[in-house]
C-alpha cells in the first residue's frame, strides 16, 4: 500500500478543473512529523494560488471541497496560510493492516516489469586483500540489487573484477625478485599479499621521493597566493570583504592540506630510509615503478612466463575475496573481470577510429570531447589499453548479452569525470538505448575525519575490520550479565552465531545509514550500541517480537484467526502510530529506487523500530484487557517482526531469534 500515491490520485482528480498540471500540485503531499497535524500534509495551496490569482486559504478551501478522500481520511483540515492536513481513518488503517496478515510481501506489490537492470558493484582489484574502501560499493550495490529485485525488476549483478591490471604486474615483479616459490605454493594467499605490500611500498617510496619537490613548490606558491590576498585592502566594500574572507580561508586550508600531505609523504620516505634492509632494496630497485609497468605490459602481450604466473595466482586471489563475500552474504550473477574483455579492446579502438570519434595524438589514441578539457585516452603510446577502453567493451557486451534498460555503476565519487566521459562516448558509440547511472558514494573516514588508514598509512583490511566488529558485538550482546537472563541458556555456538550476525550487520547498516554521497566517520562503538541508530537496535526490536510470540505460544495462523474473529481496533495511540508505520514500507522502497539511496530504508526501519518500542512500553500484549485487544496487539507484533526482518534482509542484514 502506497498511501501517498492513493492520495495523489484523488487530488489529481480534484484539481483537473483548476489547473492544466494537476499532477504537479497533487505530488506535493508529505508525511507529517507532528501527529497533531495528522498523518499527511498537502502543501499545494501556496504555489497554486499564484497560478489562480487567489489567496492560498481560499484555494485550499476549494480543493478540500472538491477532493474525495472520505473513505480514507477524516474530513481534511486547513491550517495556517493554506496547509491541508490529512488524518487517516482508523477503519481504513485497520482494514489495510488486516490485509497484511498472511501477506509475505508486507503489502508491497510485485511490479510486472520487463525492465532489466544491471548493477555493477564491488569490483575490487583481486591481487590484493580487500580493504575498508571496498565496503561502500559492495553493500550499497548489494542492497540496491535486493530492493530492485524485490520490487519486481529483472536484476543482473556483475562484479567487474580488476584481474588484469597493474596489480598483477606488482605481484609478478614481487614473485620474480622477492618471492619464495615453495612458500607461495604452500600458502599462496598470504605470501602473494606479502609480496604485493612489499613491492607497493617500494613504489610508494619512489613516488614519495618524486613528490617532495613538487609539494615544496606548491606550498611556496600557495603561501605567495595567501600573502597576496592578505595585502589586498577591500574593507570599503562589504560584499567584496565577505568574498575576500572566504578566499583567505580557502588559501589557508590549501596550505594546511599541502603541509599535511608533505608530512605524510616524508613519513613514508623516513620509514624506508630508517630501515637498512628496506633502504637497500629501495636503492637496488630504484626504477621499480617502470619495471612493474613493463611486467604488466608483457602480461597483456601474452608473455608465456607472465601468463603462466597470472593463471597460477588468479584462483588464489579470487579465493581471498570470495571468503570476504561469504561473510558479508554477498553474491553475484556474473563475475566478469577485466581479463574477460581483453580480446575485445582492439576492436573497440578500431570502431572508435572508424566512426571518427578517436584520433591519434602524441602516439596515443584519444577521444576528444567538447565538454572536457582532457581527452579520454583509449590506447597509450606503448599499446596498453586503459579503464575507459575496458568499460566501453564491457558496456557493449552487456547491451548485447543482457539487453538492459538501465545500468547502475556503484563507484566512488572520485570517478565521476571518468563516467561522465564514458557515458558521453557511449552515446556517440551507438549505445543509446540504455539508461546509464553513476551511483556515486563518499569516503569512509577515521575518527580524525581523514580517510581511514592504518598507522603505516595503508588502507585498513576489510576482513580484519569484520573480525573487530564481530568481537565488539560479542562483548555487547553476549555479555555474561545479559546472558544470565536467557532461558534456555545461550550455548557457545549460538553466541558465535549471534556475534557474527550482529557484528557484520552493524558494519553494513552503519554504512547504508548515511546518504551514499556523504563521507562518514567510522566508529565501531557507535555502530554496535544497543540504543541509537544502529542495526543492533533494529535486530533487538525484531528479537523482542519473537520473544512475545513465543511466550504467547501463537503462530501467525493463530493470530490471523484471532483477527478474523475480533477485527483490528485501536485502543492506544501507540498502536495506531505503529500501524501507520507498518503501512509505509512500499513508500520507503520506491524512494530507495528513485534516489538509489538505501539510507531511506534504514531511516524507515529505525522509525518503525522506535514506534514498536513505544508500543511495547505502553501496550501489554500477554496481559491485554480483552481477547479483542490482544488480537490487535498480537497482529501488530507479528507484522512488526515481519516488516523489520524483510527490511533488514533487503539491506543484506540478517536477524536472530533472540539476543
Amino acid at each position: 500500500m502506497h498511501i501517498p500515491h492513493l492520495m495523489q490520485k484523488r487530488f489529481e482528480n480534484a484539481l483537473e478543473s483548476m489547473t492544466s498540471t494537476p499532477e504537479k500540485y497533487a505530488s506535493m503531499i508529505r508525511s507529517t512529523s507532528d501527529p497533531n497535524h495528522g498523518d499527511f500534509q498537502v502543501n499545494l495551496a501556496m504555489p497554486l494560488s499564484k497560478e489562480l490569482g487567489k489567496p492560498p486559504r481560499d484555494v485550499a478551501g476549494e480543493v478540500v471541497g472538491a477532493v474525495d478522500v472520505a473513505d480514507v481520511c477524516e474530513p481534511p483540515e486547513i491550517a495556517g496560510p493554506g496547509f491541508i492536513n490529512l488524518k487517516l481513518k482508523d477503519d481504513f488503517i485497520a482494514a489495510e493492516i488486516t490485509k497484511l496478515i498472511g501477506d509475505a510481501r508486507c503489502g508491497v506489490p510485485k511490479r510486472k516489469s520487463n525492465d532489466t537492470i544491471v548493477i555493477d558493484f564491488s569490483s575490487p582489484n583481486v591481487a590484493k586483500p580487500m580493504h575498508v574502501g571496498h565496503i561502500r560499493s559492495t553493500v550499497i550495490g548489494d542492497s540496491l540489487a535486493r530492493v530492485l529485485n524485490f520490487l519486481g525488476y529483472n536484476t543482473i549483478t556483475d562484479n567487474h573484477l580488476g584481474d588484469w591490471g597493474t596489480q598483477f604486474g606488482i605481484i609478478i615483479y614481487g614473485y620474480k625478485h622477492f618471492g619464495d616459490p615453495k612458500a607461495v605454493a604452500a600458502d599462496p594467499v598470504p605470501e602473494l599479499a606479502k609480496l604485493y605490500r612489499k613491492v607497493n611500498s617500494l613504489i610508494e617510496f619512489c613516488k614519495a621521493k618524486k613528490r617532495i619537490p613538487q609539494l615544496t613548490s606548491e606550498i611556496e606558491s600557495a603561501k605567495e597566493e595567501l600573502a597576496q590576498l592578505q595585502s589586498t585592502d577591500i574593507s570599503s566594500d562589504p560584499k567584496a570583504e565577505k568574498k575576500h574572507k572566504k578566499s583567505l580561508a580557502g588559501a589557508e586550508r590549501k596550505i594546511g592540506s599541502l603541509q599535511s600531505e608533505l608530512s605524510d609523504t616524508q613519513a613514508k620516505i623516513d620509514a624506508v630510509e630508517q630501515d637498512p634492509q628496506a633502504n637497500a632494496e629501495a636503492i637496488k630497485h630504484a626504477d621499480i615503478d617502470k619495471a612493474v609497468l613493463e611486467e604488466t605490459a608483457k602480461l597483456h602481450r601474452g608473455d608465456e612466463e607472465n601468463l603462466k604466473l597470472w593463471e597460477e595466482f588468479l584462483p588464489n586471489c579470487k579465493d581471498e575475496i570470495n571468503r570476504v563475500y561469504d561473510r558479508l552474504g554477498v553474491t553475484f550473477d556474473h563475475t566478469l573481470g577485466e581479463s574477460f574483455y581483453h580480446k575485445m579492446l582492439g576492436v573497440v579502438v578500431s570502431e572508435l577510429e572508424a566512426k571518427g570519434l578517436a584520433s591519434t595524438s602524441d602516439g596515443a589514441v584519444c577521444v576528444f570531447l567538447d565538454a572536457f578539457d582532457a581527452p579520454m585516452i583509449v590506447r597509450k603510446q606503448d599499446g596498453a589499453y586503459l579503464y575507459a577502453t575496458t568499460d566501453l567493451a564491457t558496456l557493449r557486451y552487456r547491451q548485447n548479452e543482457f539487453k538492459p534498460t538501465e545500468i547502475l555503476y556503484v563507484v566512488d565519487t572520485r570517478q565521476s569525470e571518468h563516467f561522465d566521459k564514458i557515458f558521453a562516448v557511449a552515446h556517440e558509440f551507438g549505445l543509446k538505448d540504455v539508461k546509464l547511472v553513476h551511483v556515486n558514494f563518499g569516503t569512509v573516514l577515521g575518527e580524525d575525519g581523514r580517510p581511514m588508514k592504518t598507522r603505516s598509512g595503508t588502507l585498513i583490511g576489510l576482513e580484519g575490520l569484520l573480525d573487530d566488529a564481530v568481537e565488539r558485538a560479542r562483548q555487547v550482546v553476549c555479555d555474561p550479565e545479559r546472558l544470565k537472563n536467557f532461558d534456555p541458556p545461550m550455548d557457545a555456538a549460538e553466541q558465535e552465531m549471534v556475534a557474527e550476525t550482529v557484528g557484520i550487520g552493524a558494519i553494513k547498516f552503519a554504512d547504508l545509514s548515511h546518504h551514499r554521497t556523504s563521507d562518514y566517520k567510522f566508529s565501531l562503538d557507535k555502530m554496535i550500541a544497543l540504543e541509537g541508530n544502529t542495526s543492533t537496535y533494529v535486530q533487538y526490536s525484531y528479537a523482542r517480537t519473537q520473544a512475545i510470540l513465543t511466550r504467547a505460544e501463537k503462530l501467525e495462523s493463530d493470530v490471523y484467526e484471532m483477527v478474523q474473529a475480533h477485527g483490528i481496533t485501536f485502543t492506544h495511540p501507540a498502536e495506531r502510530t505503529l500501524a501507520v508505520s507498518l503501512l509505509r514500507l512500499e513508500e520507503a522502497l520506491l524512494t530507495v529506487h528513485k534516489d538509489y539511496a538505501p539510507n531511506v530504508l534504514v531511516e524507515y526501519l529505525l522509525d518503525t523500530a522506535r514506534n514498536y518500542s513505544r508500543f511495547n512500553d505502553n501496550c501489554h500484549v500477554l496481559k491485554a484487557e480483552t481477547e479483542a485487544i490482544q488480537a490487535t496487539r498480537l497482529a501488530l507484533v507479528t507484522l512488526s517482526g515481519r516488516v523489520l526482518q524483510l527490511g533488514l534482509s533487503l539491506l543484506g542484514v540478517d536477524v536472530v531469534g533472540r539476543m
